[in-house]
């Protein structure tokens, strides 16, 4: 593990300035975005990082960052507790394929998943919560300090969805609450009131890739919060590269749900969909 000794102060008012918040730090911006505010509010970050998984640039927008490998859970509360920290997020995915492969559990994590009988990812990770909460390291909702990024009700693009495309967005509402209920995913591509993708261990964008291939154009993609899910894990969360992805595969609407989802970059993920004609509506 290694540690950056160099400390920035706060730079923002409201929170004492030695006050400490972990971030565990998977892939993709968000993270990234979540450090940088939370350092704007006033706070000292130390971010865990997952070797594979989280982007080295992160370390530019942190105080400390440590470099652990997926399943070292020893490591991550020895690092927490090094600097200080009572308080602390889980942001960004970890790649489901890397627990076939990448996990290099400790003595702690072994234990741990002794404990978990059936190894749900919301089980998982309430359970990694308790753990860092029996030492006295808090897990806040992933949104804390961030609620201009959540997305609000309504259209949020040029175009809106067609009668047509609001049909389809009805019935993926439904099939995505019961795939996510079974703890599969929470993303389902349709066309024409069938669902031509169902996100599972490959991702998102994977299955969006796959659903627009097959649907040849005209998809409707949509991505809710799961019911039985912790909003402290795991929050759904698009941008950019999402509708990057939805361009290359010829969807044609991006239905994300209210309140409950994340949408990253915001300004240049708008941008990017108008220019691909491409409709994205916040559901409640």
């Amino acid at each position: 593990m290694t540690a950056r000794a160099s400390e920035r102060p706060s730079i923002a008012s409201g929170h004492p300035e030695n006050e400490w918040i972990g971030l565990i730090a998977g892939n993709g911006r968000f993270p990234l975005l979540f450090a940088e505010n939370a350092r704007r509010l006033g706070y000292r970050v130390s971010a865990v990082a997952l070797t594979g998984e989280t982007d080295p640039s992160l370390e530019g927008a942190v105080d400390r960052l440590h470099w652990i490998a997926l399943g070292q859970l020893g490591r991550l509360i020895k690092a927490f507790k090094k600097d200080g920290v009572r308080q602390a997020v889980m942001v960004g995915g970890v790649k489901k394929t890397h627990l076939f492969s990448g996990i290099r559990p400790d003595l702690r994590s072994l234990a741990l998943l002794r404990r978990v009988t059936v190894p749900k990812d919301d089980m998982l990770l309430r359970a990694i919560a308790a753990e860092l909460e029996s030492e006295g390291i808090a897990i806040r909702e992933s949104t804390f300090g961030l609620t201009g990024l959540l997305v609000e009700e309504g259209k949020l693009t040029r175009r809106a969805p067609t009668r047509k495309e609001w049909r389809d967005i009805e019935f993926g509402w439904e099939m995505a609450k019961t795939v996510g209920a079974l703890d599969i995913g929470q993303c389902v591509v349709v066309k024409e009131r069938v669902v031509v993708a169902v996100e599972a261990v490959e991702g998102t964008d994977q299955a969006i890739r796959r659903g627009g291939k097959l649907a040849r154009g005209g998809a409707v993609v949509v991505k809710r919060f799961k019911p039985q899910q912790d909003r402290r894990f795991d929050l759904p969360a698009v941008g950019p590269i999402t509708i990057e992805v939805m361009a290359e595969s010829g969807a044609a609407v991006l239905a994300i749900e209210a309140g409950r989802a994340l949408l990253l970059d915001r300004a240049v993920a708008i941008a990017a969909a108008d220019e691909a004609g491409i409709a994205i509506v916040g559901i409640k």
